[in-house]
C-alpha cells in the first residue's frame, strides 16, 4: 500500500502529540493535519482528503459523531477511526452508525493503534466480536427482518451470500478464507463486490445490515 496519509482530532493537544508521534514513527503512515474540534476536523478533512481520520468523541464547538457524519459526507475516500476512553461509551456506538469505519479505545497499545489504522486504511473495520453484538442491540432495537432484503440477495453469487454471512458472523478475510477454503485474495475480491451491491461503506455496515435484515 502507498503511504497512508492522517488526520488527527482531538481536543486534548497532548494526545493529539503523542498520536502524533507513534503514527509518524510507523513506516508508511503520515499525520499530514490535527485540529481540536469536530468542526475544525471537518474542515480539514476536506482541505485535505486524508486517508483516516483519528476522531476523538467529546470535544466543543461539534462533537466527534457530527464531525464523523460529515466527513463521511463529505469525503468518500475518508474513513474514520473513533477513539474513545470506555469500550461501552454510546457515543462510539453513535459514531459507527454515522459511518466510522471502527473503534478503539484511546489506552490501546501504539502497536494495535497503528494496525487499526492500516487496517481501516485497507477497506476493513476495526471492532471486536463483543463490541458488534452491543452495537447490533443498540442499533437494531427489536427490528423484524426487513422483506426488501430479498432483492438485493438476489444480486449476490452463492458465494458472495457465504461471505455475506460470514462477514455477519464477524469474521475476518483470513478467518473467510480459512472456513471457505479459498485464497485471501479471493475473499477481498467478493467482499468488495458485497459492499457494492449492498451499498455498504466497509464491513461495519455490511455487519448492520446482515443483522437488521435477519440473516444472521
Amino acid at each position: 500500500m502507498s503511504e497512508i496519509t492522517l488526520l488527527l482530532v482531538d481536543d486534548q493537544e497532548l494526545i493529539r502529540e503523542g498520536m502524533a508521534m507513534v503514527l509518524g514513527a510507523a513506516p508508511g503512515l503520515r499525520v499530514v493535519g490535527e485540529a481540536g474540534d469536530g468542526r475544525a476536523g471537518a474542515l480539514r478533512a476536506r482541505d485535505l482528503r486524508p486517508d483516516v481520520v483519528l476522531m476523538d468523541v467529546q470535544m466543543p464547538i461539534m462533537d466527534g459523531i457530527e464531525a464523523t457524519r460529515d466527513i463521511v459526507a463529505n469525503c468518500p475516500g475518508t474513513r474514520v477511526l473513533i477513539l474513545t476512553t470506555f469500550d461501552m461509551d454510546e457515543y462510539a456506538f453513535s459514531g459507527l452508525r454515522a459511518g466510522a469505519s471502527g473503534f478503539l479505545l484511546k489506552d490501546a497499545p501504539s502497536a494495535d493503534l497503528v494496525r487499526a489504522v492500516r487496517t481501516i486504511a485497507g477497506g476493513q473495520a476495526v471492532v471486536s466480536p463483543r463490541i458488534t453484538r452491543t452495537l447490533l442491540d443498540h442499533y437494531q432495537g427489536g427490528r423484524a427482518p426487513d422483506p426488501s432484503a430479498g432483492s438485493v440477495l438476489t444480486t449476490l453469487t452463492d458465494r458472495e451470500r457465504e461471505v455475506l454471512l460470514a462477514i455477519g458472523q464477524g469474521l475476518s478475510n483470513p478467518e473467510i478464507a480459512g472456513t471457505l477454503f479459498l485464497s485471501e485474495s479471493t475473499v477481498k475480491t467478493h467482499v468488495g463486490r458485497v459492499l457494492a451491491k449492498l451499498g455498504a461503506r466497509d464491513r461495519v455496515q455490511a455487519v448492520i445490515w446482515a443483522h437488521t435484515h435477519g440473516l444472521i
